[in-house]
């Protein structure tokens, strides 16, 4: 059998890890509130359920193109301080936007600030993406 040689992406491998543990974080919350509560499907109208449902829906629906995109920056040589950089502020978006969806207090602080961090973060690698992309197409 081939030796099978492991991609140099370790900033990808790193954001990777923290928000595959984010992600069960997310979803045990929902299992718990949804044991407590006798809920089988969905939120069942309960806005503690909802918010966790949604917390980790949210999750779900932007890690995976960020972690594409991460990586396939990284692949290009992109500098390891702006992997480092859009990795952690991804990290931090993501965190605290799960927190706001999983505290009991209404504010949007952490809420808006963490769509923020997440969203600028997936802009600056959808960026490099797009320079890489256009860099190899003109030679």
């Amino acid at each position: 059998m081939p030796e099978i040689m492991p991609l140099p992406l370790p900033v990808t491998l790193m954001v990777a890890g923290l928000m595959a543990f984010w992600l069960i974080y997310l979803q045990a919350a929902v299992i718990r509130i949804r044991r407590s509560h006798g809920i089988s499907m969905g939120d069942g109208g309960d806005e503690a359920c909802a918010r966790a449902v949604r917390a980790h829906g949210n999750a779900a629906e932007t890690v995976p193109i960020f972690l594409i995109l991460l990586a396939l920056v990284e692949l290009q040589g992109a500098p390891l301080w702006a992997l480092v950089f859009t990795g952690t502020m991804f990290t931090a978006g993501r965190l605290l936007h799960g927190l706001h969806f999983m505290r009991r207090r209404k504010g949007l602080l952490l809420r808006v600030l963490g769509m923020a961090l997440t969203l600028t973060a997936t802009a600056l690698v959808g960026a490099g993406a797009l320079y890489y992309g256009a860099s190899a197409l003109t030679g």
